[in-house]
């Protein structure tokens, strides 16, 4: 009982990788899946095609494992807000998944707000009132698809993010779980009591009957259904994908932060055993919950975190919309071609503006072009735009923990362009420090599920296990990051409100 297999069911692809006791990877495989987009700010997945490219992944890499009993346990971690809702009988989706990027309860959320309730929303959950989050993608559920209310009511069916849904389905029904992490996600969860709480519930109108019971983020909550895989596996640990990363960077000691490159740009800064109200429009959030060692009771880490909706989808949107560049990695070729934008601005607000602004009416925006802009100008500007998003949130993080933050941790497909790394570190004024292992979502996962089960004794030892790749150092004078920030700041108000 050597090696752990993450699961890591992201916005994009499902993926297992198998990880070894010295936390590298030595196995993987990895499947994409349909985005559906049915009307503008629509976004909707497949639950069944989820469920089923992740029963493909973890079935390629069981085949080159040898022998399968060196598993000591499955680790989940998992796209976050994604709202599912199943038949309890069948196991059937009454419709396709609400994703996270999902903006068509905007409305919803501005009604509640001029009704008085964001700050006892914010109060209660540490969340913005925002379409973002599950609660209200639950409740368009219930009052969209006919007879599912009743149904909800009487108990026949399950409301799960995608970690619940996973674990149903590996555990052929037996078992509809969460964790803080991602219940802390939903708008129905109180951050004080670690629990579903009922003002909130009946806030949104949404029957606890649907709701799965909330298990630690570290610990043996469920076994696989012995028929999928030859012999029942311990699942050792579910997590939301930012939380894990967090995780997966060592960020165990309260000051610490990562920031996630992935589909979107996720910060989550540790601040210990509390949580910290934000006075500048972060969230609060759970990191994880484990028992730790002496301990009779499970602790829970908390998180600040800021939230960019479009990061790497930003540059798939140049490969996909724009078809100008043939694959993500040919944007860093054609960024660094020129030696700046040309005072092009791309605000990247596809589907509106998340942390700090939240703006779910905010659209994206190309500004600045002359005759003379090229496609690699817009390019440069792609890259420079989600870097400009994280210092933005990376300033805000500073005032609200009164931290002076001396670096910041990076992970994510796109934290492997370098040029993004150097411009990320310019606009921040302070070293970007990428890791050998980038894989830090299933990586934290991982190392929650291999605590659980023994095979990591403490967080000391995991963190011996984080080693730097690479330093990027800031190159950029005050003034003109100063100056680069300003305008940035004027394109973002050419973006604000677009949609009203």
């Amino acid at each position: 009982m050597t090696h752990i297999l993450a699961l890591d069911q992201g916005t994009t692809s499902s993926r297992a990788i198998l990880f070894n006791a010295q936390g590298s990877a030595v196995h993987r495989a990895q499947r994409e899946f349909k985005q559906i987009f049915p009307q503008p700010g629509w976004v909707e997945h497949d639950a069944l095609e989820i469920w089923q490219t992740q029963l493909q992944v973890i079935k390629q890499v069981l085949a080159d494992t040898s022998p399968k009993q060196a598993i000591a346990a499955i680790a989940i971690t998992n796209q976050r807000e994604t709202t599912v809702l199943w038949d309890r009988k069948t196991g059937e989706p009454l419709a396709n998944a609400i994703v996270w990027q999902d903006r068509r309860t905007v409305e919803h959320c501005d009604a509640l707000r001029q009704q008085g309730h964001q700050a006892l929303i914010q109060e209660k959950t540490g969340l913005v009132l925002d379409a973002y989050f599950s609660g209200t993608k639950l409740a368009w559920l219930l009052d969209n698809i006919p007879g599912a209310r009743a149904r909800a009511e009487r108990g026949e069916l399950a409301f799960g993010t995608i970690d619940s849904w996973l674990v149903w389905n590996l555990t052929k029904g037996q078992a509809h779980i969460t964790d803080p992490s991602n219940a802390s996600r939903t708008l129905l969860f109180n951050l004080h009591t670690l629990a579903w709480d009922d003002e909130l519930l009946a806030l949104l109108k949404i029957p606890r009957a649907l709701l799965p019971e909330v298990v630690p983020s570290s610990g043996v909550v469920a076994h696989t259904e012995p028929s999928l895989f030859g012999r029942a596996i311990p699942i050792g640990s579910l997590i939301g994908d930012q939380q894990a990363a967090t995780f997966g960077q060592a960020c165990f000691e309260p000051g610490m932060a990562k920031n996630t490159y992935g589909t979107g740009c996720f910060m989550l800064l540790n601040t210990g055993h509390a949580p910290v109200v934000s006075q500048n429009k972060l969230l609060t959030t759970v990191g994880w919950q484990r028992l730790e060692a002496s301990a009779q009771a499970p602790a829970t880490t908390y998180c600040l975190e800021a939230s960019v909706f479009m990061g790497g989808a930003t540059i798939q949107w140049l490969r996909d919309g724009l078809n100008i560049i043939a694959s993500a990695s040919e944007v860093e070729a054609l960024a660094a071609s020129v030696p700046d934008v040309a005072d092009t601005y791309l605000v990247p607000a596809f589907t509106g503006l998340g942390a700090p602004i939240w703006d779910g009416n905010a659209r994206g925006t190309l500004i600045g072009m002359t005759r003379g802009t090229t496609k690699a100008h817009i390019a440069r500007a792609a890259l420079e735009a989600i870097a400009l998003q994280v210092a933005d949130v990376f300033a805000a993080m500073a005032k609200d923990s009164g931290i002076a933050l001396a670096e910041l941790r990076v992970d994510g497909g796109a934290s492997n362009n370098n040029l993004l790394m150097q411009l990320q570190a310019d606009f921040l004024g302070v070293p970007v420090v990428r890791p050998k292992v980038t894989e830090t979502t299933a990586l934290g996962a991982a190392y929650l599920a291999g605590l659980a089960v023994g095979l990591w004794s403490s967080t000391k030892d995991i963190a011996t296990q984080w080693s730097v790749d690479r330093r990027f150092e800031p190159s950029m004078a005050p003034a003109d990051r100063e100056a680069k920030m300003a305008r940035w700041h004027q394109a973002l108000e050419r973006a604000k409100g677009w949609a009203n």
